[in-house]
């Protein structure tokens, strides 16, 4: 089991309010062998990731499956920020940067 605390600072004025919540999620993990495990830590990713794990790394063949929210083991629950910034008033596509697409002359998008 993964658990990732979330805690939100909103600060309106003089006014401060906060949130925190916990995301839980079921990590399965193969049946890996000792030499595997061994060229895992070798490869010093495990050294410096939250959980000795990246799902999204050289970690990731060893995970069979998940239960729960995907984000949460990467690193933030985004359903669970949501969810947090709601309970705080703020909706969150005010947070995006306001920008329109267009196609370049290479055929590309950019912001403008």
């Amino acid at each position: 089991m993964l658990h990732t605390g979330h805690h939100v600072i909103f600060r309106q004025h003089t006014t401060v309010t906060t949130r925190t919540a916990v995301a839980s999620t079921v990590v399965h993990f193969a049946k890996i062998t000792d030499e595997e495990i061994e060229a895992y830590v070798a490869s010093t990713e495990p050294l410096y990731v939250a959980g000795g794990f990246t799902i999204d790394g050289l970690g990731g063949p060893f995970i069979t499956s998940i239960e729960g929210d995907h984000h949460n083991v990467v690193g933030l629950s985004l359903p669970l920020l949501r969810t947090m910034l709601n309970e705080l008033g703020i909706w969150r596509p005010s947070l995006w940067r306001s920008t329109r697409a267009t196609r370049t002359s290479a055929g590309g998008l950019s912001g403008s």
